[in-house]
């Protein structure tokens, strides 16, 4: 059974009470937004709860054990602070999230009811409805190494070990002019060689993407030319001028590790594990052990 703070629990003895909810969201870049379905704004924690924001929550379902406890919460993108290209970039993918019962009276009378992180998010065209995912989703994550051909690390985090603010592995750049929503031409990477920089990531330092990360499909150069491909269209169109920092990429393969990295001592995949393809080969081999055919 929940225990609830005892100012908290004495309102609600007295069967009339003047309650309402609040939702904190906190963002993987370190923003908090605070939103509350109440008609006036309420503070506490240092955070500002926003009303009339159009903030509404479902009804919460909540498992037994290590069941993942759902709720879904709803709301118009009127809040000032709450944009639909925030919501399109992926800012509040997997943002943390806390859903207060708050005494709208005196609001230091609360209790924390969940805590969990955003999960699906689906917008309208002036509203859009988010999966709040309780903590015990954390436990149906995948752990540990994979066992396959591929290095399972991602390249320059600690167990790769590849420093990407080296010169060679990374370039300042500008969008010099753009053929479609993904692909543009840019200056300042000449000195790189063609696909240096495919399956590396970009980090936009102007326009309308500052702050955001795209990943790069392609890279090629061609005629002095350098030509970028993305992926996914980035939330907000690409215009000449744009800055951005391009960092290597990496297709995870033993040759690639040892040529363009040098690095295998921390190569994190299986090159020579036996496939399906030397299993099934086995029964049809038409020699003996000693090399004489099979009478």
């Amino acid at each position: 059974m929940r225990t609830f703070p005892a100012s908290l629990q004495a309102h609600l003895d007295t069967g009339a009470t003047t309650l309402c909810w609040c939702w904190r969201i906190t963002r993987a870049d370190g923003v908090r937004l605070g939103f509350t379905d109440h008609d006036r704004d309420l503070a506490f924690d240092a955070t500002l709860f926003e009303a009339a924001s159009g903030f509404t929550a479902s009804e919460a379902r909540e498992a037994v054990g290590l069941g993942v406890d759902n709720q879904e919460v709803e709301g118009a993108l009127s809040s000032e602070r709450l944009s639909a290209e925030d919501l399109e970039a992926g800012r509040y993918d997997n943002a943390e999230i806390e859903v207060f019962r708050v005494d709208w009276n005196a609001p230091e009378s609360r209790a924390l009811l969940h805590a969990g992180s955003l999960g699906e998010v689906r917008r309208g065209p002036v509203s859009f409805a988010a999966e709040i995912r309780g903590l015990a989703h954390l436990l149906q994550q995948d752990q540990g190494r994979t066992y396959q051909y591929a290095c399972d690390a991602d390249l320059g985090d600690h167990r790769c070990k590849i420093d990407l603010d080296q010169a060679t592995r990374k370039g300042s750049a500008t969008v010099a002019a753009g053929a479609t929503e993904r692909r543009f031409t840019a200056s300042g990477l000449g000195a790189f060689a063609s696909d240096w920089f495919t399956r590396g990531r970009i980090l936009w330092s102007s326009g309308g993407n500052t702050g955001l990360v795209s990943e790069v499909k392609l890279h090629i150069v061609s005629g002095g030319l350098v030509s970028i491909e993305l992926w996914l269209r980035p939330s907000r169109p690409i215009a000449p001028g744009d800055t951005f920092t391009i960092t290597a990429g990496c297709d995870k393969h033993l040759a690639t590790c040892r040529l363009k990295f040098g690095n295998v001592v921390n190569y994190r995949g299986f090159p020579h594990m036996p496939g399906n393809d030397f299993i099934s080969t086995y029964p049809n081999r038409g020699d003996s052990n000693d090399g004489s055919p099979i009478s």
